[in-house]
């Protein structure tokens, strides 16, 4: 009997995830990673905890408890307020994916005694012709979770799986009620997982202290001040605190070298949209063959992919030029590449090439 470590959150992807490999008579241990507890924020880490403990007694299966802080604080949240310190834009659910969970875990999973390593990501692994495992979307379009995966090694995709990836998120609700795991109604996490967004600025404060500078209009016109520019993302509307007439105002630059940051006036300004930009620190999961290559690219998480084309820089950058100027390219972002369903890997967004200027 194959034995899969699944790594359990408390939530009910997680959870369903370890009760299908069971059905499927895998020999099945939760993993529990303790990667950040912050009381200011009110961490929810015991009471995922406790879901944990309660869905593994309830379907049979032993768990472990694996504490991993120091290494999140090293691997994610230092780069993190690093990447904020130098005007980026971050997203450390990749970091973490990239380092915590497909790395030190897996390595983990596989150290015990595993086969695998299972999570509830809803992905979908095919294989290729010569039977290498490719990372495909998750069937439901809504929840897909391949843009959070595209920054982990190729050869992870050999010893992982992921149950659920077939499957839409209504049916993981109707099957978790079915099933009576005792966090089936239990809310999905959403936003940063070491902070709330509502209280965002307040936590950052705590380890980046607020920096005054310029704002200015694109024409160079004084219009206040800001309290730091790693407050603030490209494209960004609220808490400028710029009243009077006309359309609202929005971020579309930051220059850390002045500490200024550049504003305008309506949501379709050209400032706002490029069509050019690099990327660094590429990962392939399916490397392209030659390039220039043509393929399609989401920006950030939530946004429509995009046709574009390919040219490879040096080894470390690549411009990706695209069919049409796109809305608030932000470096820090990753840009992940797509061919169809299948997700072809990523990296991150450097610079920015404004369709402005060209």
């Amino acid at each position: 009997m194959e034995r899969v470590f699944v790594a359990m959150s408390g939530g009910v992807d997680s959870s369903l995830s370890a009760l299908l490999l069971k059905e499927m008579g895998y020999d099945v241990i939760g993993l529990f990673v303790s990667g950040w507890e912050d009381e200011f924020i009110g961490c929810q880490a015991k009471r995922d905890l406790e879901d944990v403990v309660a869905v593994c007694d309830s379907i049979s299966i032993p768990y472990y408890a694996v504490d991993l802080k120091k290494e999140f604080s090293n691997l994610v949240f230092d780069r993190f307020l690093h990447s904020l310190r130098s005007g980026l834009t971050p997203n450390p659910d990749i970091a973490c994916n990239q380092h915590i969970k497909f790395r030190l875990l897996l390595d983990k999973a596989l150290a015990m005694g595993g086969q695998f390593l299972a999570t509830g990501h809803y992905c979908r692994l095919k294989r290729s012709v010569s039977g290498t495992p490719l990372l495909f979307k998750g069937l439901d379009r809504n929840k897909d979770q391949s843009y959070f995966l595209h920054a982990i090694t190729a050869s992870s995709l050999k010893r992982v799986r992921f149950p659920i990836g077939a499957l839409r998120k209504e049916e993981v609700r109707f099957l978790a009620k079915k099933y009576c795991l005792p966090n089936y109604n239990k809310k999905d996490s959403v936003g940063i997982c070491f902070v709330e967004n509502k209280k965002f600025n307040e936590f950052i404060s705590r380890y980046i202290p607020p920096k005054q500078g310029a704002i200015l209009s694109t024409e160079g016109r004084p219009l206040g001040e800001h309290r730091g520019l790693h407050f603030f993302t490209i494209g960004q509307r609220k808490g400028l605190r710029i009243g009077g007439k006309g359309p609202p105002w929005f971020v579309v630059r930051k220059d850390l070298a002045t500490n200024t940051l550049w504003i305008a006036q309506g949501q379709d300004h050209p400032w706002l949209f490029a069509n050019r930009f690099l990327i660094r620190d590429l990962n392939w999961l399916d490397e392209p063959r030659d390039f220039p290559f043509r393929c399609c690219v989401k920006i950030r998480y939530r946004s429509q992919e995009q046709s574009c084309a390919l040219h490879l820089i040096s080894e470390e950058i690549v411009e990706v030029q695209l069919d049409s100027p796109q809305r608030a390219v932000t470096p820090g972002q990753s840009a992940v590449f797509y061919d169809g369903e299948q997700c072809l890997g990523g990296g991150l967004i450097q610079e920015v090439i404004p369709a402005w200027g060209t």
